[in-house]
Parts: C-alpha cells; sequence; structure tokens
C-alpha cells in the first residue's frame, strides 16, 4: 500500500489523489463553511489527511474499551453537587464564565432535585474522550474529555469512507483494506438521539439544536439533523441561544415549546466559551432549557463535570475510584492519566516544585484554563512567563505533562492544496449515554475520530484551524 511519502514522490499521482478526495469530499458531504462574510450555502471540503495514520491496533483498542467505563464515571461526577462545587470553587473565583455556570447550576438546584425525586431527570450525554499516544513510554495518555458540543461525528465517518475509497484506488488489497475500522459514528449519535426523543414520549417532540450565528462546521451539524429525520422522523430546530431567549416558552408543567413546537430534546453545540453569552439573553436561555423537562445534552452538571479542573482532581490518588462503576473500571481509567496538578494553592511544596520544574523545562508541560474549543492554551517560553507571573489567576488553571506522540509523514489538504509534513495525530472515543432518572436506556460506544496536526503546530483543533480530519489504519 502506498505511503504518504511514496504518493508525495510522484506529483502527477498526488495531483490525481488529492483531486479525487477533493471531489469524492464535495460528492459526499465532507465539508465546511467558507465563513460568516461568504453567502451562506459557500462550501469547501474538510481539512483532510489524504491517506489514514498508521495507528497501533492495540492501544486504539484500549481506548474503545474505556468507553462505557468513562460514560459511567462521569455521570456520576455530574451527579454529585458537593463535589462539583467544592472542586470548582477555587477557578470559579478567577474565571468569571465558570462562576457563572455555577451559578446557572444553584440557580436551577431546585428544579433539578424535585424532578430527581420522581425519577424524570432527563440526560443524554455524547462524549468523547481524546487520547495521545506518548512515545517516551508508549503509552496512551488521555488529553481531554468532552462532555459539550463534542463535534466532527459526522465528517469522522465520512472521513473513514473516503479513506476506504482512496485506498481502494491506489489499489489496497482486501486485506490492507481491513486494517481501515469500521464506524459509523454519526448514525451512533443519532440514534442515541432517536432513543432520547422517543422516550420523551411528545407526538411531534422536536430537538433543538443549539448554534453559534456564522457556524463554519454547520455541514458536520447538519448531517446529525438530515439523518435524525431519515432515522426516526423527528425535525430538528437549529436555533442560537439569544433565539431560544426570544421564542422559548416554558409551560407551567415544566415543557419548553420554540414557535410553538413541543421540544423534547435540546442538543448544545454551542454555549461552551463565553463569547457565546454576549449578553443576559443568553444567559436566561440557558436557564430556561436547564428547567425545562427534556432531555439535554448536556445538563449543566455535565459541562461542569467536563471542566478541566474536574479532569486534573479526578487523577488524584482515591478520586476516580469513588466514581467509577468498579475497581476495575477505575484500574482501567488511571492508565490513561496523564500528569495533571491543581494550581489554587502556589505556597504548597509539591505544586512549588512542580511549578519550579515547569519553569525550567516549559516543553514538558501545558498550562490550560477553563475553556473549551481550542487556542486557549499556554506552551513554552508563554507557559513559563505566566507561571512566572503567578497570583491567584493561576486558580483558574491547571498544569498538565505535556504528552509526547511520534512524529509520521503526512500529506495534508486544505482547499485543494496539498502539503507534506511532519505531524502528530489525536485519536477521540465517542460514547453515547441515555438516562431517565436512574434507568439507563443506553450506553455505547459510538464510534472514533482522528485529528492530524503539523508536528510544529501546539493546538489541535480543525475548527479553530489548527488540524486536518483523518482516519486510523490499523498496524
Amino acid at each position: 500500500m502506498a505511503s504518504a511519502a511514496a504518493v508525495a514522490a510522484d506529483p502527477v499521482a498526488l495531483q490525481e489523489l488529492v483531486e479525487d478526495a477533493v471531489v469524492w469530499a464535495s460528492q459526499h458531504g465532507l465539508l465546511v463553511g467558507l465563513g460568516i462574510d461568504d453567502p451562506a450555502c459557500a462550501a469547501v471540503h474538510a481539512p483532510l489527511a489524504l491517506l489514514p495514520v498508521p495507528y497501533p491496533r492495540e492501544t486504539f483498542e484500549q481506548a474503545k474499551q474505556a468507553a462505557l467505563a468513562f460514560n459511567s464515571m462521569i455521570d456520576a461526577v455530574a451527579a454529585d453537587e458537593a463535589y462539583l462545587q467544592e472542586v470548582l470553587a477555587a477557578a470559579a473565583q478567577e474565571d468569571e464564565f465558570m462562576a457563572r455556570l455555577l451559578r446557572v447550576f444553584r440557580e436551577t438546584a431546585d428544579v433539578r432535585h424535585a424532578r430527581q425525586a420522581v425519577g424524570q431527570e432527563r440526560l443524554l450525554a455524547v462524549l468523547r474522550s481524546d487520547y495521545m499516544l506518548h512515545a517516551p513510554t508508549n503509552s496512551l495518555l488521555q488529553v481531554e474529555l468532552n462532555t459539550i458540543a463534542s463535534s466532527f461525528g459526522c465528517l469522522s465517518t465520512l472521513v473513514a469512507r473516503m479513506h476506504r475509497y482512496l485506498l481502494g484506488r491506489l489499489g489496497a488489497s482486501p486485506a490492507e483494506l481491513a486494517a481501515l475500522p469500521e464506524h459509523n459514528a454519526m448514525n451512533a449519535i443519532v440514534d442515541a438521539m432517536g432513543a432520547a426523543v422517543a422516550d420523551y414520549g411528545t407526538p411531534g417532540g422536536v430537538m433543538v439544536m443549539v448554534v453559534q450565528p456564522g457556524e463554519r462546521n454547520a455541514y458536520d451539524q447538519q448531517w446529525l439533523q438530515t439523518r435524525l429525520w431519515e432515522r426516526h422522523g423527528v425535525r430538528t430546530l437549529r436555533r442560537t441561544l439569544a433565539q431560544i431567549a426570544a421564542e422559548g416558552q416554558l409551560g407551567a408543567d415544566g415543557r419548553l415549546t420554540i414557535g410553538g413546537r413541543p421540544v423534547a430534546l435540546v442538543y448544545f453545540r454551542a454555549g461552551y466559551t463565553p463569547t457565546d453569552y454576549p449578553s443576559e439573553a443568553e444567559w436566561a436561555a440557558r436557564v430556561l432549557v436547564e428547567c425545562c423537562d427534556a432531555y439535554k445534552c448536556p445538563t449543566v452538571a455535565y459541562q461542569l463535570a467536563g471542566a478541566k479542573k474536574i479532569q486534573q482532581d479526578l487523577a488524584r490518588p482515591g478520586v476516580v475510584e469513588r466514581y467509577a462503576a468498579s475497581p476495575a473500571d477505575a484500574q482501567l481509567l488511571r492508565r490513561f492519566f496523564a500528569g495533571q496538578w491543581g494550581l489554587e494553592d502556589l505556597a504548597d511544596a509539591d505544586t512549588a516544585a512542580v511549578v519550579a520544574h515547569a519553569i525550567a523545562n516549559p516543553d514538558q508541560y501545558v498550562l490550560k484554563p477553563q475553556r473549551e474549543g481550542g487556542g486557549n492554551n499556554f506552551y513554552g517560553a508563554a507557559l513559563a512567563e505566566r507561571l512566572r507571573q503567578g497570583g491567584p489567576g493561576l486558580a483558574a488553571y491547571i498544569l498538565m505533562q505535556r504528552i509526547q506522540p511520534p512524529p509520521q509523514r503526512a500529506i495534508m489538504v486544505r482547499r485543494g492544496q496539498a502539503a507534506e509534513a511532519d505531524t502528530l495525530s489525536e485519536l477521540g472515543v465517542y460514547s453515547t449515554y441515555v438516562r431517565r432518572g436512574s434507568q439507563v436506556m443506553l450506553s455505547a460506544e459510538a464510534g472514533h475520530l482522528v485529528r492530524t496536526k503539523a508536528a510544529t503546530s501546539d493546538e489541535g483543533g480543525v475548527a479553530a484551524g489548527f488540524a486536518v480530519l483523518d482516519s486510523p489504519l490499523l498496524v
């Protein structure tokens, strides 16, 4: 089977394969928007790797096997209100966005507790646990667990199909094609949504997809609404938080309607960053949704449970063991934890020692705020400088061991232009979870995503412009 280096060595063959990839992507909806300044219909193929990346089969399967353990663990964390508030308190003092999320959490507690008391708390989780190979120890370490707006489930399904097509064009044998793992994250996520809407049980109940204005990744989202209609007959309304504030009506029975339509599920693809709340109207919409009796993906509790500070605290001795479903699950999850340290007590001797080591060796660490969406972390000299500044503001960050994945040659294609480079890859594993009261109706592993970036790039988000969509070739 042709490698990236072999394909890149033949300019004619390379150009033909790039053209094939761009045409396939355009024909099959592997697309992103061109941006808010372009017409609404303007699109281009998603940033993509021309060929799948070789990936160790054993570690790939380990990540898949951990999905259900992460499902049950994060559900238990989200249910422990005292733990969430205690662990996030210091970060909230320095981070206004975190403080506001906690305020929504507290303001809606009475409604939440009333539903819990009668077994009618409804939640859907679409999680994505992201990992990177750590070359020095040949281990798979978790980058983060995403509990809100876990994107690219649909486009990752399509890029895997595209790679199967392109490898076939290059003459791959059936045995070689078998190394491309089958998955359909698109349908798996949609079927979880369909299960939630069906359980809600209201005829004509719709899913409201909460979106950002001018969303460039709308095609990944719109695949979900298309498939939800095709597979389950459920209509989707795309609304910003501001539109929900203007159109939403909450009945005395807790039923939410948007434009007169009953809402069975609210699915957030926005709401994870401060810029999604430019006014009080957006916060009012978040409270409205939290108070309604529809399924929510996620609840505010789940969003808080996905905070970097919670991830760091779970890695402390004995903590994940409190929330894992079994000792075996706790042992399984702990094997994926990288080194992580809180920064709320800089006078603590152990914390001071780690900070001093990070200042002296900044390339071995990442400084992470309580933010989602990519492009927010500190690396290298900027990390060392922020740590030198010190101050109480560091309580809003966690310090994490920097994972050192092995570089591989890859051909990345953006807007029809190919570039070969040394790259690093990140594996994401999706999982879905549907629960009403104490009844877990679904807990499943739901496909995977690979994002590949230039080895010289610190960040790794596709939507943020740092990486390309990829798929694994198991070796």
